[in-house]
């Protein structure tokens, strides 16, 4: 499955969730964030993984550290700095099992450099 085809079964799914989809492959310098919804007053990164097989692991294990580093500087430059937001950060697997959601993957203490 290509990623466009996941990302888009990952929104129908999220939407059908109740979340609102405020953006698609946002992108700057640092990276890319595949979608940005709203869930309720949360604003929630998301990260779509596919994999038509899973000889390769399972779609939500190639997001990596670095991954999880990279997403969270982009939601800081999405941000643009604005405290006080509530975030969240999802992964989306699309496999041969269907689509799952995995809400709070992981978290912004998870991937903060530390003192």
């Amino acid at each position: 499955m290509k990623g466009k085809e996941a990302e888009e079964l990952a929104c129908r799914h999220l939407r059908a969730e109740g979340m609102l989809i405020v953006a698609r492959n946002w992108r700057w310098r640092g990276g890319e964030v595949d979608i940005v919804a709203r869930d309720g007053e949360t604003l929630v990164f998301v990260e779509v993984k596919a994999r038509g097989d899973v000889l390769h692991g399972l779609p939500e294990e190639a997001v990596t550290p670095e991954k999880r580093r990279r997403l969270w500087r982009t939601a800081l430059a999405y941000l643009g700095g604005a405290p006080g937001v509530p975030v969240r950060f999802d992964v989306v697997a699309v496999g041969p099992g269907g689509v799952r959601h995995i809400r709070d993957a992981f978290r912004e203490e998870d991937v903060r450099p530390g003192p």
